[in-house]
């Protein structure tokens, strides 16, 4: 079995996978068409160059480089030679308005950024002339950045750069093994469900202990071979920098960056990888597309689906059966590597993390015969807390068992406590919220939840998003909220009810449902049409009705409204991560969902 060796930082890490791997392929990328490899002896030099450029144009130890790109190879050389410099990382989402770099900007202090393309300048560039201190701020375009160059700007470009200073990647490695795993690495700004974002400080150590551990889990419950990852989602969500980066680099595996959601699933065909790390959003998508793809392919498709989900479940609840033995033969042979395909072939493990998932989706792939782990997590604990694993027994209603060299404990009032070298260091300049937070040395979740006989944790309720009713009965929205948009019917919903007798819900029908409903119902496809149509609008309380068979009383949904447009990035209804941002749609849809107890 092999075992993650002990590193003092994150850049010392690399140098040694790039002095082992040499000129194997490291990082891929789509241009023209084609699949393109940057070497690991290739990225290594350009970190050492790209770091000692940063060093001349003015980069101090413990300065702050914002760094505003799509997920590329660059974001990832960027990313190491900041650090390599002595700097400070500061991801920052591609999808933040001007007014969100300006906030970033101002707190950080960041004295340089590295943006990628024009598009995003756009938005960067006034949030930079905007802000305390922006005189002499070095922006590095990897692609052409300049917009009509304001004065106060020093632009540069980030492969001239690297081209103009060659550096010694032996003696930029020496130079990597000063730091210590203590020292910051990156302050990364939470997406925010509730307000503006903090910067959450993590350390090398912090990262570091994420890699270990979950490399503990690869190796003894997988095998660690020659690894292969799919990058979707941003770099700048603390989830795919250590999970989808730093975790790979470790690894020594190869990363893939994905074209984006459009392509991802040709993408999985094509790079076949072993790992991938993603959010439950995007299995809840996947699950929706498999079943009706498979519900076109006739009945017979349809009835080996239905099989191979029911005996997924009675695995998962401890009742399997030799009676199964003989289907289970046949899903093998017909409906399952069919499925797998899709997935590449030779994947090893999804493993889902960012906000909860609904058990019945972990189930639906497990019994496809794609492993699914579900992780658990938080930014200020570099995010991995603990992981599924299949020797501790998968059980898709917990989140496995702490990672190796991290502390869980369960609170008198049941909010789980972290300890570790992984908990973050506070918030940036956020003296009152890290007090708040972190306590005796344990980082205090705001996550309600029990560990069971085998060490396992399962998240019971989320402190902060708890919904009280007028009677004070607790309900989790997001229990509810994932088995509604488990309906075909269904695409997004958020529930509401604080202070209120009963609960109440905004609901985004599902598109390609509705499109099938207008066809049924000689209905035009007008949606601000179809909020208002009676027949429509119960087609939807069906399966709202559905869900409410499962729910205890106080849980459920007695009225509700159909949102105007889909919750998305862009109308920031949803955080980059793709969780609900709660305050955005309270303010958006509050008074009509007031009206509905008025009624």
């Amino acid at each position: 079995m092999r075992k993650l060796e002990r590193f003092d930082n994150l850049v010392q890490m690399f140098f040694t996978r790039a002095r082992e791997k040499g000129d194997a392929p490291f990082l891929w990328a789509k241009t023209g068409g084609k699949w393109v490899s940057t070497s690991w002896a290739q990225a290594a030099q350009q970190v050492a160059s790209l770091a000692a450029a940063l060093k001349e144009l003015g980069l101090q130890p413990g300065g702050r480089v914002m760094l505003v790109s799509e997920n590329r190879p660059e974001w990832c050389i960027s990313d190491l030679a900041i650090m390599a410099a002595g700097g400070v990382t500061v991801p920052t989402y591609t999808t933040n308005t001007e007014r969100d770099h300006q906030h970033i900007l101002d707190n950080s202090g960041a004295c340089m950024t590295i943006v990628s393309n024009v598009k995003l300048a756009k938005t960067l560039i006034p949030a930079i002339l905007h802000t305390t201190g922006s005189s002499g701020h070095v922006v590095i375009g990897i692609e052409d950045v300049r917009i009509g160059q304001p004065g106060s700007i020093d632009f540069h470009d980030w492969a001239q750069l690297i081209a103009d200073h060659p550096a010694d990647v032996a003696a930029a490695g020496e130079a990597a093994d000063r730091f210590r795993r203590d020292e910051l690495a990156c302050i990364i700004y939470t997406s925010g469900t509730g307000g503006s974002p903090r910067g959450v400080m993590q350390h090398h150590g912090a990262i570091l202990t994420n890699v270990e551990g979950c490399c503990v889990v690869i190796s003894e419950d997988f095998g660690w071979e020659d690894e292969i990852f799919l990058s979707f989602l941003p770099l700048s969500h603390a989830y795919e920098h250590t999970g989808g980066q730093h975790f790979p680099i470790g690894l020594g595996a190869q990363i893939y960056y994905s074209e984006g959601l459009d392509k991802l699933a040709s993408n999985i065909e094509e790079v076949r990888p072993t790992l991938m790390v993603v959010v439950p959003r995007l299995f809840e998508v996947l699950r929706t597309r498999i079943s009706k793809q498979v519900e076109k392919q006739g009945k017979f498709a349809s009835y080996l689906l239905d099989r191979a989900v029911t005996i997924g479940g009675k695995k998962a609840a401890g009742k399997g059966s030799v009676l199964d033995l003989p289907m289970e033969l046949l899903l093998s042979r017909t409906l399952r590597p069919k499925l797998s395909a899709k997935f590449g072939g030779r994947i090893k493990a999804m493993v889902s993390g960012g906000a909860p998932l609904n058990p019945e989706v972990g189930v639906f792939f497990e019994s496809l015969g794609i492993t699914f782990l579900q992780g658990y997590g938080q930014t200020e604990a570099a995010p991995v807390i603990s992981c599924n694993r299949p020797k501790a027994g998968l059980k898709h209603d917990t989140v496995g068992p702490p990672l190796e060299g991290v502390e869980v404990r369960i609170a008198e009032d049941g909010e789980i406590l972290v300890r570790g070298e992984l908990v973050m260091h506070g918030y940036w300049r956020n003296e009152a919220e890290t007090a708040r937070v972190l306590k005796d040395g344990w980082l205090h979740t705001g996550d309600i939840g029990v560990i069971d006989e085998r060490g396992r944790i399962k998240i019971t309720d989320r402190k902060k998003d708890i919904i009280v009713n007028d009677k004070g009965d607790n309900v989790a929205p997001q229990k509810v909220e994932g088995m509604l948009t488990l309906q075909p019917e269904i695409m997004q919903a958020m529930i509401a009810g604080d202070r209120k007798p009963y609960m109440t819900a905004v609901i985004v029908p599902d598109p390609e449902w509705t499109q099938e409903w207008c066809a049924k119902n000689a209905a035009k496809c007008d949606l601000k049409a179809l909020r208002e149509d009676h027949d429509y609008r119960a087609a939807v309380g069906q399966a709202v009705e559905r869900v409410n068979k499962d729910l205890s009383v106080i849980e459920r949904i007695r009225r509700f409204i159909l949102a105007d447009a889909p919750f998305t990035i862009e109308n920031e209804q949803l955080t980059p991560s793709l969780k609900i941002r709660r305050h955005v749609l309270k303010e958006v849809y509050g008074e009509r969902l007031d009206a509905l107890y008025k009624g």
